[in-house]
């Protein structure tokens, strides 16, 4: 038995590339930074922050969302699985790259943090206070809950 699972919690590093095939499927591929915090060994020795780039690969649905949704500096949980192909650059040299494909995805930045979120201002309130259509429940309604 055998196991390729890969799970990462990161940041995105550019705003996804999407493709669409001829048949239609989207394709999308981006780049995600997993870091290691710095810290200090009893003997006093330094160890520096240390960043992992990943490739990742999005297919169908998951394109979709990654194109709509997903931007530069968002926050994500990926699980997939590592898959390594190689291919022979400009000059004839055989070259290898690792990616993840994502089977699936959590966004877990919040909605307006996004850096390229489009800016929504908020509606001017009246001079007047509105009144609630809803009439206020008491205060110590809120001793009937049964826990």
């Amino acid at each position: 038995m055998s196991v390729n699972k890969v799970i990462l919690l990161g940041n995105v590093g550019k705003d996804p590339d999407v493709r669409y095939l001829d048949s239609g499927i989207a394709v999308a591929s981006f780049p995600l930074a997993t870091s290691e915090r710095a810290y200090t060994l009893a003997n006093g020795t330094h160890v520096p922050e240390r960043t992992e780039w990943h490739n990742l690969v999005l297919w169908r649905g998951l394109a979709e969302i990654a194109e709509k949704y997903v931007h530069k500096g968002d926050k994500l949980y990926i699980e997939g699985k590592i898959k390594t192909r190689s291919y022979d650059d400009q000059n004839g040299v055989k070259r290898y790259i690792t990616e993840i494909f994502v089977d699936q995805m959590e966004m877990l930045s919040p909605k307006n943090s996004s850096t390229n979120a489009p800016q929504v201002a908020a509606p001017q309130q009246s001079a007047a206070p509105q009144q609630s259509a809803a009439p206020q429940e008491p205060e110590d309604s809120l001793d009937d809950l049964p826990f």
